[in-house]
């Protein structure tokens, strides 16, 4: 297996990486333009952007902006409420696997930036059958959230006739340098079908062998083509126009608005998927299965390309979280009503046989450990960047119900909390 000589990235990376001569992968590469860039015209680009869909009747919403109870969703309103002066309408896909840390997180980025929020929930019953039908034929319990997240934004922009979608950063160029900066890429129903649904449409999982219908794919289908026309729907990417930070911004929403972080069980980032209780434990446990490496080896290159942490800090953070089992196994099977060894043996199917093999006891084991071996010392120097922190530290937020056990699905709560 083939590892960037710079960050710690292998070749089977799902979204399709390369190597150049070098041995540095193209999302180092690409990563590199967030310190060669002249961001000050990017940004004033952005601007005039936002100022062509800014409603002047004021009859309507300047924009659309998905949020959660987590993730970049703090530094995307405040950017384009209080640093741009939009008026946007937020909406939010219900994942139904939330975190009470979550819920408080989304109440109060809704108080904190006044804004108006939408929630779309899906009859639970109709999210576990879509849910078990994914794991089955692609080996993933967050594609109904993934296919949400992405799909709800874009209905609403239709039916209100509000053209202008804000996400965040783009997976495609954060991670792999699918494309450049430059190339200002936006959001498109084919990127979205290849890459984020792993190539399937909701259509695709209607089947009377899971018991799915024409009626229960609806909340997930996307608008066709002639509606996207009218309305003029378009979802621009912000990491196109600001330097991307996550954990820099993080810290300042922390700081300004009262952010709540947590502990996730197999990543050291504390920011990013505290509303879920899956993203970072059971899902990133299934992309381990898969793939051989998990959210950690995602977050330790960035760091690295953050030039906050060294190549082999990150190793050593690879080491110590990519092999611990998930927290919430359990939570999750009784959520969606399946044994434990049924789901190993769905899961099992979807392993990457390139990387994973059967030992004498006929256990799974990785081949080669799946981590960076026999390396030129010479060319881990010549990629590396020289570091510009000191320490790569997470902070843990005071919680606001100190008192409160978080164990349980919280499929709709009010997040309230008192100072």
């Amino acid at each position: 297996m083939k590892f960037c000589k710079r960050c710690l990235y292998p070749e089977n990376h799902p979204l399709n990486i390369t190597f150049d001569e070098e041995g540095i992968c193209s999302g180092c590469r690409v990563h590199e333009e967030k310190d060669s860039l002249d961001w000050k015209p990017r940004s004033e680009k952005l601007k005039k952007i936002l100022d062509e869909y800014r409603n002047t009747s004021g009859n309507n919403y300047d924009c659309i902006i998905p949020v959660s109870g987590a993730r970049d969703s703090y530094f995307i309103v405040h950017t384009i409420k209080n640093v741009y002066g939009m008026n946007p309408l937020l909406v939010t896909y219900n994942k139904q696997y939330n975190t009470d840390v979550g819920i408080r997180n989304l109440a109060n980025l809704r108080i904190v930036f006044d804004c108006d929020i939408m929630t779309q929930t899906i009859n639970p019953d109709i999210v576990k059958k879509i849910t078990l039908a994914s794991i089955r034929r692609m080996g993933s319990i967050y594609w109904h959230c993934l296919a949400g997240q992405t799909v709800y934004p874009v209905q609403i922009a239709t039916k209100f006739k509000i053209p202008l979608i804000i996400w965040g950063a783009h997976q495609g160029v954060d991670q792999v340098g699918m494309f450049s900066h430059l190339d200002e890429v936006e959001m498109t129903r084919k990127y979205r079908k290849e890459h984020d649904l792993m190539g399937y449409e909701a259509e695709d999982l209607i089947d009377d062998f899971d018991e799915i219908t024409k009626d229960d794919i609806i909340p997930f289908k996307y608008p066709d083509d002639k509606e996207l026309e009218r309305v003029g729907v378009r979802g621009i990417y912000l990491n196109n126009y600001i330097r991307w930070d996550s954990k820099a911004q993080h810290e300042k929403m922390i700081k300004e608005f009262g952010y709540e972080s947590n502990y996730q069980t197999r990543t050291f980032d504390t920011y990013n998927d505290v509303d879920c209780f899956n993203y970072s434990d059971v899902h990133d446990y299934v992309k381990y299965c898969k793939h051989g490496y998990g959210k950690v080896t995602d977050h330790a290159s960035r760091e690295i390309r953050l030039r906050r942490m060294s190549r082999e800090e990150g190793l050593e953070l690879v080491k110590k979280y990519r092999c611990l089992e998930p927290k919430n196994l359990k939570l999750f099977l009784d959520w969606i009503g399946i044994t434990e060894n049924g789901f190993h043996f769905l899961i099992d199917q979807h392993r990457n046989k390139n990387i994973w093999e059967r030992d004498e006891d006929w256990k799974w084991k990785l081949i080669n450990e799946n981590l960076p071996v026999n390396e030129s010392k010479d060319e881990i120097e010549k990629a590396r960047l020289s570091r510009m922190e000191d320490k790569c530290e997470f902070q843990i937020t005071p919680s606001k119900r100190p008192n409160y056990k978080d164990d349980n699905y919280i499929l709709i709560g009010k997040g309230y909390y008192e100072d």
